[in-house]
């Protein structure tokens, strides 16, 4: 394994999720991809309680991130907080692999195929163990009867059906894949100069960039461009040093005003965190959803929602300053909560407003299934970086990527 695959974020990686009911061998599958134990192998059912993540590099497929899961059918006194991590679990999940053992009936196997299918993620269907069935073959058909698929055959322990499994899979997110994004989109190219407004904060622990700036400023050398860093004090000295002004500004969005103040004119203007929302997640939707701010009261409810979880700071900017902002505009009242992680809501009816961070820590299915949740919920969702534009009277000038804005 590659220390340049180990060092590449989890967010970066292709995530694959195992999902199964008990001991059809979703552990041992694991075990045998990544060729030493990973994952815990017992024929109690249960074992596997919190999803295990497994970082690896797997061949064709590159960097990725393989995620054990609980049984869909755990029966056991904390089944039910099980099934609720493999079902966050599955919204991380680039890929979903289902593996079936032999059963009267698949009912679960399909619930959870369709629940894939509304999220717009591929699967693959296995049977799983089959070098201790008597006939694989019309367990099988008995799945494709049930599922509309013919599973692959596969048997972990003897490393059976694995080569056909690694094929498969990489041609299911072939076919699923997009063109590829970028964090920048086409906005800049070979030889602009980009200007980069970093202010470090204590969120950034010294001698560390906090990662949007990191993926940023590494693209734009990538594509050839010539990247001119600042905090925002320094920023009219970087303007004045330029012969011609930059293509483009990539601001924090904390300083959006300051630096929207100073674009040259022939320059556009963005933030890390606008970047970030067309990256992971869906700008024009999150622009419509900052509209919401100007029908937001003291009655309001509005969900601060944070990638990452960490201890707040004096000026964090989710849990601090965006706060302060909506509350100068809305009224003291405005109720505001702040989750971190995984914890967000399933039920998002209660708020009126989602505001979410640029998501550096998590990957694109992770984000959109939170989308698809507040769309699915008739809930309005932003990102912070839009979110401060339009508090600011600025997102008219911002652009974002493969838009006209």
């Amino acid at each position: 394994m590659s220390n340049a695959s180990q060092s590449t974020p989890h967010s970066l990686r292709t995530h694959i999720g195992f999902f199964g009911r008990c001991n059809v061998g979703k552990s041992s599958l694991i075990n045998a991809l990544c060729g030493q134990t990973i994952a815990i192998v017992s024929e109690v059912a249960g074992t596997t309680t919190d999803a295990v993540v497994k970082s690896i590099e797997l061949g064709a497929l590159g960097p990725c991130v393989l995620i054990d899961t609980a049984g869909f059918d755990d029966s056991t006194a904390l089944g039910q907080q099980r099934r609720q991590q493999s079902e966050r679990a599955a919204q991380k999940c680039d890929l979903a692999v289902i593996v079936c053992g032999a059963t009267d009936d698949y009912d679960l196997e399909r619930e959870w195929i369709g629940r894939f299918e509304r999220m717009g993620v591929p699967t693959v269907v296995l049977l799983g163990k089959c070098d201790m069935l008597i006939s694989p073959d019309s367990t099988a058909r008995k799945i494709e009867q049930q599922l509309g698929v013919f599973p692959l055959l596969i048997s972990a322990s003897r490393r059976e059906g694995m080569d056909k499994l690694l094929e498969t899979m990489i041609d299911r997110l072939k076919a699923d894949a997009k063109d590829e994004l970028t964090i920048t989109g086409g906005l800049v190219g070979r030889g602009d100069s980009v200007v980069l407004v970093m202010p470090q904060d204590s969120s950034a622990p010294k001698g560390r960039l906090i990662m949007p700036q990191v993926q940023t400023l590494r693209e734009l050398l990538d594509l050839g461009c010539v990247p001119i860093c600042c905090q925002p004090a320094e920023l009219d000295s970087a303007l004045a040093r330029l012969t011609t002004p930059p293509q483009l500004i990539i601001t924090d969005s904390q300083v959006f005003g300051y630096v929207a103040e100073r674009v040259p004119e022939g320059s556009m203007l963005t933030s890390f965190s606008v970047l970030m929302a067309c990256y992971k997640g869906d700008a024009p939707l999150f622009v419509e959803g900052a509209k919401k701010i100007e029908q937001l009261t003291e009655q309001s409810r509005v969900l601060i929602a944070e990638a990452c979880s960490h201890a707040p700071a004096s000026e964090d900017i989710g849990r601090v300053k965006l706060p302060a902002m909506l509350r100068r505009k809305v009224g003291q009242g405005l109720q505001i909560d702040v989750v971190g992680g995984d914890d967000f809501p399933a039920d998002l009816t209660p708020y009126d407003l989602v505001i979410h961070c640029g998501a550096c820590m998590f990957t694109r299915r992770h984000v959109l299934a939170r989308v698809l949740r507040a769309e699915a919920q008739g809930v309005a969702m932003t990102n912070y970086g839009i979110a401060i534009a339009h508090l600011q009277g600025i997102l008219p000038r911002v652009v974002w990527p493969q838009s006209g804005k």
